[in-house]
Formats: C-alpha cells, structure tokens, sequence
C-alpha cells in the first residue's frame, strides 16, 4: 500500500525539543502507529502525505 499520512514525533528522552522525525503510514496502519506513538507521548501531528512540507 502507498503511504497517504505522515505521522510526525519526537521522543523527548533522545531528541531536542525542536528535533521532528517523520514515520510514512498507508490508511490500513495509520491508527495503529499513531497509538504507538501516542501511549509513548511521542506523537505531535499527523499530516496528509499531500500536504506534508519538510
């Protein structure tokens, strides 16, 4: 499946605060990863992949 969503995080125990890393999901895995990211309190926003701007 092609990626349609771009979830964006940062883990505050690695990363500096203004450090952004990006993980790719098709629609199937989007919600899995963002609970993933979110239970960790790792998640910041999430993007369509159209709309995403590095």
């Amino acid at each position: 499946m092609a990626a349609s969503w771009v979830l964006v995080w940062n883990n505050p125990k690695v990363h500096t605060p203004e450090r952004r890393k990006t993980w790719l999901a098709c629609g199937e895995h989007r919600e899995y990863l963002e609970q993933f990211l979110g239970v960790r309190g790792f998640l910041k926003e999430v993007v369509a992949f159209t709309d995403w701007r590095p």
